[in-house]
C-alpha cells in the first residue's frame, strides 16, 4: 500500500514538513490509516490519528469530538468505512480552511493498484475540463442502452472537479479521484434511471429508479431492498436526486465499491440524498451513488458524452 498511499499524501495533498495532518478512520480501516500516517510523518508532518466507530451509512454525521478535531488541523485525510464526504463536519472543516480527502469504503487492494496509481495531472486536465461544460450547462438529458432516460435541469449550479490535487486552503473531494459532479436543481429531475454498474459498495445487474419532480418515487430490482431500506431509515429527505455525475479517472475499474466504480472512465452516476454540502438545498443525512454504463449525455442539446466516450 505504500505507493498508494505516497500518492495521496505527497502529490494529491501535498502535505509538508511541520504541516498539521489528521488521520480519521475506524478500526475496519486501521492498517490503511496508519501506512498514511507513516507517510506524513517520513515527511515531517505532526500527525495525529484517531479511531472513531464505525457509522451507520454514508453521509451520517461523525462524533462531535471527530468533527470539532476536523477544524484544527491543515490536512485531513479520511479512510473510513462510511462517508464522511457529504457531512456537515466535513463542510465546517473545509469551511475553515482544512484540505480534505475522504476515502470511504477504501480497501487495502483499492490502495495497491487502479484508481490510486492514476496520473492525477492528467485526470485533474480532464475533470476540469467536464466541470467547465457542466458549469456553463442548464438542462441536461441522460439516455443509456439499459434504459436510462432521464431529464433535469442545473441551471446557476456550481459544478465540482475531483481533480485529485488538493493543495489550496479548503480543497476537498474523495480518493481515489477523478469526476465532475453537479447538484440537479431540486424538484426538476423526471425520468428513469436504469443502474447496472454498482450501488450501495456493490456489483448490480438492474435497478430502476422512476424519478418524478425531483424525487425517487419507485425503486425495483433483485437488490434494490437494501438501498430502499437505507433511505427509509435516512427519513424523507433521502429520496432526493442529489447529483450528477461523470467519471474521469482512466485507471478505474468497476470493482463493486463505489468509491472506484464512480471514477470510472465512461460511466456516469447519480446519487439520491443530501446536496447540501456541494450547492444543493437538501440534508438528508445519507448520500447513495448508483453508477450506469454508456450512458449518453447532452448538455443543453450538444453532445457531452456518447455511447459512453467523451467529447470533449
Amino acid at each position: 500500500m505504500i505507493k498508494g498511499a505516497r500518492t495521496a499524501v505527497e502529490t494529491c495533498m501535498g502535505v509538508k514538513r511541520d504541516e498539521e495532518v489528521l488521520i480519521v478512520t475506524d478500526f475496519l480501516r486501521m492498517k490503511i490509516a496508519e501506512t498514511l500516517a507513516d507517510i506524513a510523518r517520513q515527511l515531517g508532518a505532526r500527525t495525529t490519528l484517531i479511531c472513531m466507530p464505525v457509522g451507520k451509512r454514508h453521509g451520517a454525521e461523525p462524533p462531535e469530538i471527530v468533527s470539532l478535531a476536523m477544524r484544527s488541523f491543515d490536512v485531513v485525510i479520511a479512510p473510513t468505512t462510511y462517508s464522511l464526504t457529504h457531512t456537515q463536519a466535513r463542510l465546517r472543516a473545509s469551511k475553515a480552511g482544512v484540505r480534505i480527502a475522504t476515502m470511504p469504503m477504501i480497501t487495502e487492494e483499492m490502495m495497491s493498484r487502479g484508481a490510486m496509481l492514476a496520473d492525477y495531472r492528467e485526470v485533474s486536465k480532464l475533470t476540469k475540463k467536464v466541470a467547465h461544460l457542466l458549469d456553463i450547462a442548464s438542462d441536461v438529458e441522460i439516455t443509456a442502452p439499459a434504459g436510462t432516460e432521464l431529464k433535469f435541469s442545473i441551471r446557476e449550479r456550481e459544478a465540482h472537479a475531483d481533480t485529485g490535487i488538493f493543495h489550496k486552503p479548503g480543497d476537498w473531494e474523495n480518493l481515489p479521484a477523478g469526476e465532475a459532479y453537479i447538484a440537479p436543481v431540486e424538484g426538476t429531475a423526471e425520468g428513469l434511471v436504469v443502474v447496472d454498474g454498482s450501488m450501495v459498495d456493490t456489483k448490480v445487474d438492474r435497478i430502476e429508479i422512476v424519478v418524478e419532480k425531483g424525487l425517487a418515487k419507485k425503486i425495483s430490482g433483485k437488490q434494490a431492498e437494501r438501498i430502499v431500506k437505507i433511505l427509509k431509515e435516512a427519513g424523507p429527505k433521502a429520496w432526493n436526486l442529489a447529483e450528477f455525475g461523470v467519471g474521469t479517472n482512466p485507471q478505474a475499474h468497476l470493482i463493486g465499491n463505489v468509491l472506484e466504480d464512480e471514477k470510472v472512465l465512461g460511466t456516469c452516476h447519480i446519487a439520491l440524498g443530501d446536496n447540501s454540502t456541494f450547492g444543493g438545498r437538501v440534508k438528508a443525512g445519507s448520500h447513495v451513488d448508483g453508477i450506469f454504463k454508456r450512458p449518453t449525455v447532452k448538455l443543453d442539446g450538444k453532445i457531452l458524452m456518447k455511447d459512453g466516450r467523451l467529447v470533449v
